[in-house]
This record gives C-alpha cells, structure tokens and sequence, in this order.
C-alpha cells in the first residue's frame, strides 16, 4: 500500500498535541497542555434561544444551501468590528466564511503555494499552521520570533536568499509564546516587506483577550494590500461553531472564493445564522469582558506561582493576553524528558519540539492557563517544578 498515497502527505507531521491528550487521558492528571477556551464561559442559554428563534422563524431557509462567501449580515458584522476596533477600511466583500480560521490557512496554502515555494514562519510557530501549510510545501524558513516580534535581520536574509510568498504571524499573544509584536517592530517589518512581492498573514485568534496595554495597530492597518487576515469566534463565542473568516484584499478574494467552493461549497450555514442572530442579540463586548476577568485571574496566577515555585535558571513570558505563556529551561533540559517525568507527577505541557520545523529535543515548553482553576493552576506548577528540580539536579 505504500505507493498509493500522495507524496504531499509525507511531509506532514502529526497532531502532537492530540498525542498527548490521548497520552493524558487520565482524570487525575493536571494538564496545562491543550488550548480550549474555557467551558464553563460558553454563553450555552443564549445560543439556545438564538438557535430556537432562527429554527421556528427562518428554519426551511437556514437548512438549504448558501453563498460560498457566507451569510452577507454576519459579514457585514465582521467587517463593522474590524472598522470600529481596529479603525480598518474593509467592507462585507472582503470577508469569506471559513470552517474555522484553520480552512483559511489550508486556502492559503492551495491559492499560493506550489510544491518548494519558501513560506516565512515565525520561530517558535503556531503547530497548526506548520501542519497545515506543509501539506502544501515542505520549504518553511524560520524566523527567531524575539521578545517584541520578528528578528528583523534574519527576516530581511530569508527575503532576500529564498522570496517567501507568504509569511505567516500571530501578532497579538502569539501561541506558542504569548509575546506580541512591539509597534515599533511592526512598522520595521512592514518597510521591509513593502518592497517584495509576498503577502503577510496576521492571524488573530487572541486579539480581543488583552489584560494589559493598548490595542496596537494591526498589519492590516499598516500595510492593507499585502496583508491577509484571519479571524474566528472560536476564542470569543465557541470553538464548536468552527466558524472563522478570512479578510482579503479585493484583488485577490476570487482565488480565495474559488478554493472555498471547490473545497466545500460553503461553510455552515445554520451555525452562521444561529452565531449571527447570538451576536445580534447579545452583547458580545461584555461577553469578553467576563472571558477576560476569568483568564486573566488564571494567567496571573500561573505568573505568580512559577515566580514562587520554579527554580530561577527557568525563564518565562508574561503575556499581557492570550491564553499561553512560554518556558525557557537550562539548556541541557530535554522538554520531551520532562514531560515523560512530570506524567508521573500527574501534571501535563505541551513540549516545544512541534512549535519548530527544523529542531528537536528542544529546552521550551508550552503552558495553557485557560482551562484550569486558580487552585488547580497553582498545584500544578508545584507539581512541575519538582520535576524540573529533579531534572537539574
């Protein structure tokens, strides 16, 4: 059977993070490694009610099919947010519907990449876009993401000796890191950039959980024609929706709209009614207030108890939103040793190896504070920093 599949799947990697949940799959087991939004924040009455009036009121209309750009009001409250809370300039024309942001990457990847051509990627990077992309091609450049965004120099060398079509970025409490690009930084990357033919894509699954500091201009602002962004409800509303957009320019939205209807005609229709009519009737800014209140108790609290517990040769972001933060160990600690250790412990990471595409047995380590109590938080970094003390020892 070996022949019979496409070479375009030997270069992608496996779901890393779903290894280790099927690793973990035990009760007792405190685990800081997965990347959901808290359950207990799903606004589950309101969506029921907006799910039972769009049934009795629309239900023959929302069950058909649709347009492969998505329903035009939810659209148009998209493009209206980005307008008013980023001061952008896009219209409903410039947004498609996507099954979760993670669809829009998976376009990208089919309207711009051929087999070798060079993507950009930040260095640690999103495991899902690595994944994904590499379905596509196997030619990732890294770039050593610092503490206030992109290595400049390095980003100008892989320009320069290898034209990457699209770089990819999480400005905004990237994951795996938590860091966000400076607005200085920002600014130094788009003069860069202005003079090559390539296109920056600013996902932006984290924008609107910020605890600390000001909104900082985004890449589509900044740099409009060469940008592309992606966005979800996901983090704000809920995951099982898997309903998240792409933003375009004009020039290039058709390809995109293409891609989507040879992919799967369109997205989900009933849940696109159901999750505009919950937007329609509920307010969605004070629902991520409540999400941001919880996470930031969670995120100050993990803060607060590796500050306490770990030994002072680890180092660690501080995020100011998000849901992640991001461990350095001394450099002769193996990640993937200590996770192998800390299962013992009952406490579970996310080791850094599946964040790099050309490096392994790495000393990072990704934890997730969104899904965990302050209590449980607190026991679990004790529990982690036991193991890590026995490992330097």
């Amino acid at each position: 059977m070996e022949n019979i599949f496409a070479k375009r799947m030997d270069n992608v990697p496996s779901s890393f993070i779903s290894e280790i949940l099927k690793l973990i799959d035990d009760t007792e087991i405190i685990s800081f490694a997965g990347g959901l939004p808290n359950k207990d924040l799903f606004p589950v009455k309101e969506i029921r009610n907006a799910a039972n009036y769009q049934l009795e009121n629309y239900g023959t209309e929302i069950l058909q099919y649709s347009t492969t750009e998505g329903y035009l009001p939810l659209r148009e409250f998209i493009a209206e947010r980005y307008n008013k809370n980023k001061n952008l300039n896009i219209s409903a024309e410039n947004v498609l519907i996507t099954h979760g942001s993670q669809q829009a990457l998976d376009l990208i990847g089919k309207v711009f990449l051929n087999d070798n051509d060079a993507v950009a990627i930040e260095e640690p990077g999103y495991l899902g876009a690595i994944q994904c992309l590499s379905i596509f091609s196997k030619n990732f450049v890294p770039i050593k993401l610092e503490n206030d965004g992109l290595n400049l120099e390095e980003l100008h060398i892989a320009y320069e000796n290898f034209s990457p079509k699209i770089i990819y970025t999480v400005p905004n409490f990237q994951n795996p890191t938590g860091i966000s690009y400076s607005f200085e930084k920002r600014n130094k990357i788009v003069d860069l950039l202005k003079s090559y033919n390539t296109f920056i894509i600013e996902d932006d699954p984290y924008g609107e959980l910020r605890y600390e500091d000001e909104e900082i201009e985004s890449f589509g602002k900044l740099l409009p024609e060469q940008t592309i962004l992606l966005g979800s409800f996901s983090k704000i509303v809920a995951p099982g929706f898997r309903i998240g957009w792409l933003i375009a320019p004009d020039k290039i939205m058709d390809k995109f709209v293409i891609a989507k209807q040879a992919a799967d005609l369109h997205s989900n229709y009933v849940g696109q009614r159901i999750i505009y009519q919950y937007l329609k009737d509920t307010d969605l800014d004070k629902h991520i207030l409540d999400i941001k209140a919880t996470y930031n108790s969670q995120r100050l609290t993990m803060i607060e108890s590796i500050e306490r517990y770990f030994p002072k040769s680890v180092e660690f972001t501080k995020p100011n939103g998000g849901m992640f933060l991001w461990v350095t160990l001394p450099k002769n600690i193996s990640a993937v040793n200590l996770l192998n250790h800390s299962i013992e412990k009952k406490v579970a990471f996310v080791p850094g190896d599946p964040f790099y595409v050309k490096k392994s047995d790495v000393n990072t380590l990704r934890l997730n504070y969104s899904c965990s109590d302050e209590k449980t938080i607190e026991e679990g970094i004790k529990r982690l920093a036991i193991c890590i003390k026995e490992l330097i020892k």
